[in-house]
């Protein structure tokens, strides 16, 4: 018997998220096998009139395929998959790898390589620039161990958070999207955070269940060097298998000039990846009610109640301030009273204090008036 609430979920991506239209061709791309909801999408999109092309990666096959490439291996890789890419109208990425830390032990030289030569180019310049793309974790036990959860109970939450109601959800945020699109000087405040920069002239982009799944957050880009002081990062973030924790970065006119965390010398590793890597391509405001804490999972994370997150790396096409990198690393910063609170302010209003929006026009966003 098929999960109704898998049903009902194939159906909002398909529908909702990438809203597939006759003679659209969708590439559903499956890393960890969900096969049931694999075919439930195939089968929704053949309904919407559209044709279905599915990838499926094998974790453990990537991190082979990782260890071992060479430069002109994956430019060919990028090169076919690429040019699949771009044959695509829509798609629909499902992760459901059991093991998130599957590539711990790759070389940082390899993970480097793969990530400049294969996905930069396919996904950052190609999938998210030409597709109407949607991305979302599929719920394993693994994932409800990181949630220190029972399988049954992440299974309930799951479904809460990412078949809410993500129409109202986007009617609330156009209040702040015109706010946003009308400042110019934003100052964040909060535990060893003294963060200053401009948005000035950039667009607000709300994200309402279109590209991400769970959803539920309103981005723009700071401009590419206005940003100067000091942020404080207090939710751990695992990339490309190692959990960087207590990051902390220093700007200077735009630029990250200090970085430490639990291991300083691999994180600026990773901001060294190229110059666009040490400069800010996003600034978010978290709003999903119902993901109140890390779980070490971006795509759930960076939609905090009550959080932000501040990109090292690109900066999206339709929000771009300039910079170009291979790496885009959304590090989430919370600042409920649990987390030390915190204030943001747009131009001289206080926007958002302990996590809460404060004036009266934004209050629809706070949590209990989204669920």
């Amino acid at each position: 018997m098929k999960d109704p609430r898998l049903v009902t979920l194939a159906h909002n991506l398909v529908n909702h998220s990438v809203k597939v239209k006759k003679g659209d061709r969708v590439l559903i791309e499956n890393t960890g096998l969900a096969r049931e909801f694999v075919c439930l999408l195939v089968e929704e999109v053949a309904a919407a009139g559209g044709s279905p092309l599915v990838w499926l990666r094998d974790p453990a096959v990537t991190r082979s395929l990782v260890r071992n490439a060479t430069a002109a291996q994956l430019d060919v890789m990028a090169q076919a998959d690429g040019f699949a890419m771009d044959q695509m109208d829509c798609y629909i990425g499902v992760r459901a790898g059991d093991n998130a830390a599957e590539l711990a032990d790759v070389p940082a030289s390899q993970l480097e390589l793969y990530s400049r030569l294969y996905q930069g180019p396919v996904h950052l310049q190609k999938r998210v620039s030409n597709t109407r793309w949607v991305v979302l974790r599929y719920p394993t036990p693994a994932m409800a161990q990181s949630a220190n959860s029972s399988t049954e109970a992440f299974e309930d939450y799951y479904f809460n958070v990412c078949c809410l109601d993500y129409a109202k959800m986007g009617r609330a945020m156009e209040p702040l999207k015109a706010l946003m699109e009308r400042t110019d000087r934003v100052h964040i405040l909060g535990p060893g955070t003294d963060l200053r920069f401009s948005i000035r002239g950039l667009p607000a982009c709300p994200c309402a269940g279109e590209c991400n799944i769970p959803d539920g957050e309103i981005f723009t880009a700071p401009v590419r060097d206005s940003v100067n002081g000091v942020l404080q990062y207090n939710t751990p973030s695992l990339q490309e298998g190692f959990t960087f924790e207590n990051i902390r970065l220093e700007f200077r006119d735009g630029k990250v000039v200090a970085a430490t965390a639990n291991d300083s010398a691999r994180v600026n590793k990773l901001l060294d990846t190229d110059e666009g890597a040490r400069y800010v391509g996003e600034f978010a405001l978290g709003v999903n009610p119902y993901i109140t804490k890390p779980m070490k999972d971006t795509l759930f994370d960076e939609k905090i109640a009550g959080s932000f997150h501040f990109t090292p790396g690109a900066a999206y096409d339709n929000c771009f301030n300039g910079n170009k990198s291979a790496r885009h690393w959304d590090l989430v910063c919370i600042q409920t009273p649990e987390y030390g609170g915190g204030e943001i302010w747009f131009d001289d209003l206080l926007v958002r204090k302990d996590g809460l929006f404060v004036p009266e026009e934004l209050q629809c966003l706070n949590p209990q008036n989204l669920i």
